[in-house]
């Protein structure tokens, strides 16, 4: 190739070439947003699902502000009980 042509085409891109697509950040899990006083669905291992009343949020000791295990009591039968926070599946909205 010639100097010309390198000077004359610097800049642009040849056909066929792409440049590359960045891929949009993933949402944040639901359970990330989780705060005391809020009602949330929990989806058990065994595909059970209870509605619950969260009373206490906790970190892990690296990530504090990120949920670990969420104290919780269940509206059907008020038993309180410590969870996973990944197994919160939905945040129900107050009215």
């Amino acid at each position: 190739m010639s100097l010309e042509y390198n000077q004359a085409t610097q800049g642009h891109m040849s056909i066929g070439h792409t440049r590359p697509v960045a891929t949009p950040p993933k949402p944040d899990p639901i359970f990330h947003h989780v705060k005391a006083g809020m009602s949330v669905i929990i989806k058990n291992t065994d595909e059970t699902w209870h509605m619950a009343d969260v009373i206490h949020v906790i970190g892990s000791a690296k990530q504090p502000k990120v949920p670990l295990f969420i104290q919780v009591t269940y509206v059907d039968n008020h038993v309180t009980n410590w969870v996973k926070a990944d197994l919160i599946t939905h945040i129900v909205p107050r009215l």
